[in-house]
């Protein structure tokens, strides 16, 4: 696939005629969440049957979007207390136009690989803007559009909401959700503080030049991790939670019950021998319910929850073990657990003790353990630019051995799509897997 760049513009935000123009010297500092998340540029790309939209009115429907949601037309810059955060200076957001000389049925990737990192923008290196779009136009008149945007500003739930109102500004109608509510009071520590559970080791830790949470794997590399799309449909769902939900009184939930099939999957096609071995999956916890945040809170508002079992009971105890277990890991993240986390973030033990976030990508194997997101909740399918939802929605290439992604289908009948980075060598094995019985 030959991708041709034909220009690259910054869009800045378009106020309604008339009203007051904003500050554009206000710096937002990051919150407790925006700090402890991970500060990297992430990407998503989707796609649009023909007849697409003019590029003049996506570009019209950002500038519209930007001046209401108006960290994404910002930039992270240190604040005047030196402190990190957003200045809202309408710097603008980067659109880059596109092309490909061939239709999108015959050359876009079926799934996240390099290729596909030719339809948005690229991750890496210094980027001035938190948002970046590429259009990409085919050869069908079918449309690709890559969006990043700077993980450390706004988590999936943020974005997703972004991605409906453009959408809805492109169509000319009203954005329709609550405004976004920014961190500013939300987040306040309790007096005095009351830390009631262990942070250290969890989403901090100390660095030391002999231990680290994220050791290096040795003698296999990224070059040899695939990305593997697995098409569960809603049958097969419906079965696997049956089979889990077994005599007990709640089923399990659809994601506790795939994430579970996947975790043992990936288990037994790794081939791990030591049976006593721990097995731990990274989940990411969405606080708003938790914390009873606004409607429209727009920014971070993830911790994460580490279900734990070991490499023998994933391969010989029924699937209902590890979905319990990530049912119970994740229930423990409540209400009160992110409090306790605000409470120790802001008691000053990070800085006096100097602990650094665990929410670093620094190891291609994660094996024997797993680290997921998913986005079954997120309405990217209600980004309509004009001629109806999206007929493909890829997360990025990510080759970390054992993380994967968990995306509704664009076929819109309840089946879901999981991405998972696996090694070639273990490929089969998975393939094998992923479809087994979960008794079997």
């Amino acid at each position: 696939m030959e991708v041709k760049v034909m220009s690259s513009r910054l869009v800045k935000p378009s106020y309604p005629a008339g009203a007051p123009r904003p500050d554009t010297t206000e710096h937002v500092p990051c919150s407790v969440f925006d700090r402890i998340t991970y500060h990297i540029q992430m990407a998503i790309v989707f796609a649009f049957s023909p007849p697409g939209p003019s590029v003049a009115e996506i570009e019209r429907g950002l500038a519209a979007v930007l001046a209401v949601y108006r960290p994404f037309a910002g930039q992270v810059r240190w604040g005047p207390d030196g402190a990190p955060g957003v200045l809202l200076n309408d710097h603008g957001a980067r659109l880059i136009e596109a092309s490909v000389d061939a239709h999108l049925a015959d050359v876009a990737p079926a799934k996240p690989s390099p290729a596909m990192q030719q339809l948005h923008p690229g991750l890496d290196g210094e980027i001035e803007e938190v948002v970046q779009v590429q259009l990409t136009r085919f050869a069908c008149r079918s449309l690709a559009v890559g969006f990043t945007s700077n993980h450390a500003v706004a988590d999936g739930h943020a974005t997703s909401n972004f991605l409906v109102a453009w959408g809805r500004a492109v169509r000319g109608i009203p954005i329709g959700a609550p405004p976004p509510h920014y961190h500013q009071g939300l987040f306040a520590p309790q007096d005095p503080p009351r830390v009631e559970f262990e942070h250290r080791g969890v989403e901090y830790y100390r660095q030391t030049p002999a231990a680290s949470p994220h050791p290096e794997a040795h003698g296999e590399s990224r070059h040899d991790i695939v990305i593997h799309k697995a098409h569960f449909t809603k049958d097969f769902i419906a079965a696997l939670r049956a089979e889990a939900s077994e005599g007990r009184g709640r089923p399990f939930s659809r994601f506790e019950t795939i994430v579970a099939h996947v975790w043992r999957a990936m288990t037994r096609a790794r081939g791990l021998r030591d049976h006593a071995q721990a097995s731990t999956i990274r989940i990411s916890v969405d606080g708003r319910p938790r914390f009873a945040a606004p409607p429209g809170y727009f920014g971070n508002l993830v911790l994460w929850a580490f279900p734990r079992t070991t490499v023998g009971d994933l391969l010989r105890q029924p699937l209902a073990h590890a979905a319990q277990a990530i049912h119970d890991a994740v229930e423990r993240v409540d209400g009160a657990y992110f409090q306790s986390f605000v409470d120790f973030a802001s008691s000053g033990a990070v800085e006096e003790e100097g602990l650094e976030t665990t929410a670093v990508l620094t190891r291609d194997v994660l094996c024997p353990d797993l680290d997921m997101d998913s986005w079954l909740t997120f309405p990217f399918q209600e980004l309509d630019l004009g001629t109806g939802g999206p007929t493909y929605v890829m997360p990025p290439y990510f080759p970390t051995e054992g993380m994967f992604f968990l995306v509704p289908s664009c076929l819109g009948d309840g089946s879901v799509d999981a991405f998972v980075a696996v090694f070639k060598h273990h490929l089969e094995a998975f393939e094998q897997e992923q479809f087994c019985c979960a008794m079997e």
